[in-house]
């Protein structure tokens, strides 16, 4: 029983020593493709470009928006943002004017808007229903 119990303490061991390696290993590879200019994603969810870099001190500079830099520790950065890709085999359609996006039946009546008295009324309606 005694001899079962170790074999699997070492095989927990073991399977941790080897998760951590991996993600060194992938932390690596990540750090290896960062330079200027590369669309990322940090730890906190920012979203910026790489401006410049400062491996002595580990220091990103991200362009967050035009005009907008944040530094932050270069293992804050965990994600290399790939470029959506847009299918160029439908071209986007356009309308020229406002009437293409309204009902085309016009049979039924548009919903009239709500006043403010009437909202408040209907929101408080569905709170009692939870009840």
């Amino acid at each position: 029983m005694n001899i079962v119990l170790f074999a699997m303490l070492g095989i927990f061991i073991f399977m941790m020593f080897r998760r951590n390696k991996k993600t060194k290993e992938q932390q690596a590879t990540l750090q290896s493709q960062f330079a200027p200019g590369v669309e990322v994603m940090t730890s906190f969810g920012l979203f910026g470009r790489i401006v410049s870099m400062d491996d002595a001190e580990n220091k990103v500079v991200l362009e967050l928006s035009p005009g907008n830099l944040a530094t932050v520790h270069r293992q804050a950065v965990t994600k290399i943002v790939e470029p959506a890709v847009v299918a160029e085999d439908e071209p986007a359609v356009v309308p020229d004017d406002a009437s293409s996006l309204t009902s085309q039946d016009l049979g039924t009546p548009a919903p009239t808007a709500e006043t403010p008295d009437e909202t408040l009324k209907r929101l408080n309606d569905e709170g009692k229903k939870d009840n």
